[in-house]
């Protein structure tokens, strides 16, 4: 199990990859959909240009990603049943609230990624059934995943996750505020420039 660091190494990194990815993802869905409001020629430039940028980014970064980060967390969550078994001195992750919690929410984000996926495939034809406002909220939950599960992965404490639940509705509320003062003052910035 000398490896175990390494591969513990490998599923951290792409883990960061996959946000990374789904990070910026849904900030080109915004960029795209504002583009298509845009007169011609510079929403067909812009437009061609976005979808070049998403097609990049989800098929050479975020699928693998998403994909490794998984293969190299089952296999950890394999080792470990087998140090289990084998009766090393190691915790067992299946009995654990904070790891079943956690991989609870690590199968949402990847509903978060598929949704996502259908989100980009829309735009690659043309499609936008997401406001700009919308995507900016649906760019915050990504962070809200990200709160969760490290704060569930780095403590590991089986009663801290009530705690972790109040902190990250908090972040949520705070995060939907911004986003809404955001709208309000680019809405504002908007109508001063249409009163000149």
């Amino acid at each position: 199990m000398e490896y175990y660091v390494y591969l513990m190494a490998l599923h951290i990194i792409f883990m960061v990859s996959w946000f990374a990815a789904l990070f910026y993802m849904p900030r080109l869905l915004i960029y795209h959909v504002e583009a298509a409001g845009k007169d011609e020629p510079e929403r067909s430039i812009l437009g061609n240009q976005f979808k070049i940028m998403q097609r990049r980014l989800w098929n050479i970064i975020a699928w693998p990603s998403m994909i490794l980060t998984w293969v190299f967390g089952l296999w950890l969550l394999v080792l470990n049943q087998i140090a289990v078994i084998d009766a090393i001195p190691v915790k067992n992750l299946m009995t654990e609230a904070w790891f079943i919690l956690k991989l609870l929410f690590v199968t949402a984000l990847s509903f978060y990624h598929f949704q996502t996926h259908i989100l980009f495939r829309r735009q690659q034809r043309d499609v936008f059934r997401w406001r700009s406002f919308q995507l900016r909220l649906w760019n915050e939950v990504a962070t809200l995943f990200l709160f969760i599960i490290i704060f569930l992965a780095v403590p590991k404490q089986n009663s801290g996750w009530v705690w972790g639940t109040l902190g990250v509705l908090i972040l949520a509320a705070g995060i939907i505020g911004a986003t809404a003062l955001y709208r309000w003052k680019r809405q504002q910035k908007n109508d001063d420039e249409n009163i000149r």
